[in-house]
């Protein structure tokens, strides 16, 4: 009981400081994430397209996603230094495979009779994509999207080890001094986003689902 009241003390008396922690640990999440949009969803497209490529392209990316997070990062580190860089291009590469996937699987999973209607319309092959195809797998990219934030959220807290900042910053100084306050601090608010960016997202998936019914 009295340490839920030191754990409510800490929450009340550095709310400022978890705040600003929080805000760097979106920034980060969100840059990583943000990336992985920019390359993994034109690198669905192109698997969806070519199954020869699609193997080499999702081997690729399931080979980063099984290498361990704080190996990669220490890795990473080898080549950008220490700080934010390195972090978001550790994010990056752990978010790709779910955008990539997801595209594929959503490409490959709208109707070849859809498509066909699209080009009996006279549509060419890049209207086809952005106005058909890429619209009815947006639920599927969505879901990508939810488990690659999920996943950058929890990898984004050992930031610190490799001079980062975010609320593993909380976690690894509570490590260090001994506070389990300060671990549990960081630990809550980190779940928190979690389940948040979860909840969020998987809202905006089942909208998009009911609007392509």
């Amino acid at each position: 009981m009295e340490f839920v009241t030191d754990l409510f003390e800490y929450f009340v008396n550095h709310w400022d400081h978890l705040l600003m922690l929080t805000v760097d640990h979106i920034i980060m999440v969100v840059s990583g994430i943000g990336l992985a949009l920019i390359v993994g969803i034109p690198l669905g497209i192109i698997s969806a397209k070519n199954k020869v490529l699609a193997r080499i392209i999702l081997s690729v990316a399931n080979f980063i996603q099984v290498f361990p997070s704080i190996a990669l990062l220490g890795l990473l580190m080898v080549f950008f230094g220490l700080g934010f860089k390195t972090v978001v291009v550790g994010l990056f590469l752990y978010s790709l495979l779910p955008i990539i996937s997801n595209t594929y699987v959503g490409l490959r999973e709208v109707d070849e009779s859809i498509s066909e209607a699209g080009k009996g319309l006279g549509m060419t092959v890049t209207q086809l994509l952005f106005k058909v195809q890429l619209p009815l797998s947006l639920p599927f990219l969505l879901a990508g999207v939810r488990i690659a934030a999920v996943i950058a959220v929890g990898v984004a807290t050992l930031a610190p080890f490799i001079g980062g900042d975010g609320l593993g910053k909380d976690i690894v100084a509570g490590i260090n001094t001994r506070q389990d306050v300060k671990i549990y601090g960081g630990a809550i608010v980190a779940a928190l986003l979690a389940i948040l960016v979860d909840v969020t997202l998987g809202q905006a998936q089942k909208r998009t689902e009911q609007r392509n019914a």
